[in-house]
């Protein structure tokens, strides 16, 4: 702004700073309209959510209920089950993949279940280990 006090171009003082002319011309404006304070950044506040402040706190608590208190087979909350719970007690539709950043704003993170057989016997796998692998790997040769 000082450069355009001393009565510079628009487009010297974009040139300048490294700047178009039009944002210049901006700036130059708010400082006009608003002093000092339209000079201030301002976030940009995005659309605002579909879910109310109400809303997104209650929805941690309907899914440590687990999936299946809400009709699912297992227990496994994946973002398409979770769209399908919003939509049921929130009536507000959302795309699945944005159902994420819910679920991260709420402190909740991505979990990958381990791929376990549900019959997997921890005492006999370690006696194995133990016991029978060390008897069976190959050994150093002389």
């Amino acid at each position: 702004m000082r450069l355009l006090e001393e009565e510079r171009s628009l487009s010297e003082v974009a040139r300048m700073v490294g700047s178009s002319v039009s944002s210049v011309w901006n700036w130059r404006e708010a400082l006009a309209r608003d002093g000092d304070a339209g000079l201030r950044s301002k976030p940009a506040s995005g659309r605002p959510s579909r879910l109310t402040a109400k809303q997104r706190a209650k929805l941690p608590k309907l899914l440590l209920r687990g999936a299946r208190a809400h009709g699912y087979t297992t227990d496994l909350w994946t973002t398409s089950r979770v769209a399908e719970v919003i939509s049921r007690e929130f009536d507000v539709e959302y795309h699945p993949a944005h159902v994420s950043r819910i679920l991260g704003s709420c402190g909740w993170t991505c979990q990958k279940p381990e791929r376990r057989a549900m019959e997997r016997d921890e005492k006999a796998i370690e006696h194995w280990k133990r016991y029978k692998w060390t008897a069976v790997k190959k050994k150093p040769s002389a």
